[in-house]
């Protein structure tokens, strides 16, 4: 009785390692399946389009600005932004101009997660800006009083239109970056992004404030100031990963 019992148990073993045998060959024969989805890394370079729209509509700006960034990770960008302007600022009592180039340095992290074949980026970042540029004085109107400095009486004055010029002022600053690009065709795309800056250095004309900077835009008060553009950029890959 017992010699049969062993030799069920055997008939039963043999069968279970048999059924184990065919399932192991079935997974090697049919593999899970799986998909890799492969982007470009590259170049990515472009211009500005509203700082050309500005040029256009508004007489008292001219600007342009090259942008490029080179993806180094799935997440991370390198990023550059190198341009000229040239703005006239008009006040009550002055108008003044600065004219100059700028460069902007940092990097972007894309905080969105693409689906299978999308190559889109929601991003933030940072930027360390440099500029160097002249500042024209055009004119001023000065206050006449009546030398009474315990009531001063501002009289009408005759405006000063001889131009003064300082050149070879610097800027420096940070800047926080928030932005979105996407790819509208194969590897065109198109971004708009808006900065938070501040001013580490900010030259001023002798006598007279900085109020606008090239790069930076309008100095406020605080020594900061806001940026945007929207973008045209097209990458060039160099390797798919």
């Amino acid at each position: 009785m017992r010699t049969l019992t062993f030799f069920i148990n055997l008939s039963l073993f043999l069968s279970i390692l048999s059924v184990d045998a065919q399932n192991i060959g079935i997974n090697k024969e049919q593999p899970k399946d799986t998909v890799i989805y492969k982007t470009g890394y590259g170049l990515r370079v472009g211009v500005d389009l509203s700082k050309a729209g500005l040029s256009f509509f508004d007489k008292s700006y001219k600007g342009f600005e090259i942008v490029g960034d080179y993806r180094v990770s799935s997440r991370w960008y390198i990023a550059a932004e190198i341009g000229h302007e040239e703005e006239i600022t008009f006040e009550d009592f002055t108008t003044s101009t600065a004219k100059g180039n700028y460069i902007r340095v940092g990097a972007n992290y894309n905080t969105y997660n693409n689906w299978l074949d999308m190559n889109n980026e929601i991003y933030v970042g940072g930027r360390y800006g440099v500029a160097i540029f002249d500042h024209t004085l055009n004119s001023y109107t000065p206050n006449v009083t009546t030398g009474d400095t315990s009531v001063p009486i501002y009289f009408p004055s005759t405006p000063i239109t001889t131009p003064v010029t300082e050149t070879g002022l610097n800027a420096q600053w940070l800047e926080f970056v928030f932005g979105i690009k996407a790819e509208t065709f194969k590897n065109l795309f198109i971004g708009f992004s808006g900065s938070f800056k501040i001013a580490t250095v900010i030259e001023d004309q002798t006598g007279f404030k900085t109020l606008y900077a090239p790069g930076f835009n309008e100095v406020l008060n605080s020594s900061t100031g806001f940026g945007f553009n929207y973008t045209l950029t097209y990458l060039i890959p160099f390797v798919n990963k």
